[in-house]
């Protein structure tokens, strides 16, 4: 069988498979669709392969002018649905018979019996319009029973968070709307409670009609005439076009040449931002209201979210609001700064591609006077910690709780040594932390230490922030009283790589952050923060 595009077997039954957009693979979370054709038979597997192949490329198509749901949409969705509600009540109002349109019906059926036209007649048929007559009877009154009914369960449904009277509702703004929200998921389950809220209200309003009162206004402060401007309609970006795949080519082509960590940190950031617009959102419809509304997200965005447990599964828009009760500490303005300089960096880039006309993050950064900053340790609290239990002798060299107890101790690892180099030198505590042995070099009698990407790597890889970082930096001659050039020695004779084979890079690629981590709270021990 000579190849056919999309058709592939397992054992004797053929299948269809097709690869995932990029774009779209975090939102079907796989990267592969595959379907069963149910036969054995070549033939047959060609006849059943193209309508599947054609539906899966419908919905692509779907989910690109899909986009997440934000507070525009939830104000809306809202609004919308407590006037639709209302609408409705008003259509069924205008629909009922009065009570000359009752006596009407009244004469028509008795001038049917009186001629006789039931006679022979299904005795349903006679019941049936005997019920027509009761029911028109009796419209306003079954209408009014039929909402108070909803509202209590409405109301029901509400306190137990149930959704069931509302799910249809929901998923039809969605659908109308070309927002993509998974069912069941934290952002559905919130735009549903709203939902239910503003029926409830009207329901509420329908009933005080019933009485002739048609002036009631919403008493929930949720439903209301909505602040922000709806949304037009997404747009879909042409293949090679969307952010996904733009942000894709940018990782690629690392125009800037940064580190392997920093670039996959700016691409995490620009995820938050794709989270607000959809992946297949075109990159040149960014502009500034998109990174303007980011930011003000940003700006109320719980530090760590990802891992809170309480955040699992929301979106950013989500968090903020969930945030808004938990009052956890926010981004710093520097941290929000540092988000605007990752997707700024890739407009930039776009912009040179030819993708946008201009960087929408120009003048968008935080103003640096209202970053939080961190005073400089004075002389007396410099010298409180370079002779604290971590330099001078602790109770343990393994558990944080007990190196900042005075003991006898001496730990003269990274963790020694990394804080006094910086003191002596001015580096930066991941350009130590990832020193070869060779970047501790003698010449004419004088060492020196050499940061630099050149000579022997760490091995888990090897970086300085920028290219003006590689440098070469005399060693002080307190380091050598120390005892530096003596630990360099153990480490030659010992036939490390690594001046201090203990500093580790996480997960993420940044150089002893659990030394960080743990080094803030010692600090904290010993009365310093």
């Amino acid at each position: 069988m000579g190849h056919i595009s999309h058709l592939s077997k397992r054992g004797s039954v053929y299948y269809a498979r097709i690869d995932v957009p990029e774009d779209l693979v975090t939102v079907l979370k796989t990267q592969t669709r595959k379907l069963s054709l149910k036969t054995k038979d070549l033939g047959q597997a060609k006849l059943r392969l193209w309508p599947v192949i054609a539906e899966w490329q419908r919905e692509f198509d779907d989910l690109r002018t899909r986009r997440a749901l934000v507070d525009a949409d939830r104000e809306h969705a809202v609004w919308d649905h407590h006037k639709a509600v209302l609408e409705r009540d008003e259509v069924e109002r205008s629909q009922m018979p009065g009570e000359a349109g009752i006596e009407a019906m009244r004469a028509d059926l008795l001038g049917r019996v009186e001629r006789g036209e039931f006679k022979g007649i299904d005795p349903l048929s006679i019941l049936e319009a005997t019920i027509e007559l009761q029911v028109a009877q009796r419209a306003g009154e079954l209408s009014t029973t039929a909402r108070t009914v909803k509202l209590t369960e409405m109301r029901k449904h509400l306190a137990k968070g149930e959704t069931a009277l509302i799910a249809h509702e929901v998923d039809e703004y969605l659908r109308v709307n070309r927002l993509f929200v998974e069912p069941s998921t934290p952002d559905w389950v919130s735009l549903a409670r709203r939902m239910m809220r503003a029926e409830i209200d009207a329901l509420e309003r329908t009933l005080e009609r019933d009485q002739g009162d048609f002036s009631g206004l919403p008493r929930d402060v949720l439903v209301k005439p909505p602040t922000l401007e709806r949304r037009a309609t997404a747009e879909i970006a042409v293949v090679g076009e969307s952010i996904a795949e733009a942000v894709k080519a940018f990782k690629k082509e690392n125009p800037r040449n940064v580190s392997k960590s920093r670039m996959n940190e700016s691409c995490r950031d620009i995820g938050i931002f794709i989270e607000t617009v959809g992946p297949g959102f075109p990159v040149a419809k960014i502009n500034k209201k998109h990174v303007r509304e980011w930011k003000a997200l940003l700006m109320k965005y719980p530090v760590r979210a990802t891992e809170v447990v309480a955040f699992r599964g929301m979106s950013i828009s989500q968090i903020v609001m969930a945030n808004d009760e938990l009052k956890r500490q926010v981004l710093s303005d520097r941290t929000v700064n540092r988000y605007l300089s990752s997707l700024s960096a890739f407009c930039s880039w776009a912009e040179v591609n030819g993708y946008i006309p201009a960087n929408p993050c120009t003048g968008m950064a935080l103003p640096k006077e209202r970053r939080a900053t961190t005073l400089p340790f004075t002389s007396e609290q410099m010298n409180i910690l370079f002779t604290s239990p971590l330099f001078a002798g602790a109770q343990s060299e393994t558990e944080w709780r007990l190196i900042s107890r005075p003991g006898d101790v001496l730990i003269r690892d990274h963790r020694f040594w990394v804080p006094l180099i910086m003191l002596f030198s001015g580096a930066r505590p991941g350009e130590i932390g990832q020193f070869a042995v060779s970047d501790l070099r003698q010449q004419q009698g004088q060492w020196f230490m050499h940061i630099t990407i050149e000579g022997e790597t760490h091995s888990e890889g090897k970086s300085v922030k920028t290219q003006g970082s590689m440098r070469v930096i005399p060693i002080h001659p307190e380091l050598v009283r120390l005892g530096l050039l003596k630990y360099h020695a153990e480490r030659v004779e010992a036939g490390d790589k690594q001046l201090f084979p203990g500093a580790k890079r996480n997960e993420r690629g940044q150089m002893m952050a659990d030394f960080s981590r743990e080094f803030g709270k010692y600090l904290a021990r010993i009365g310093l923060k």
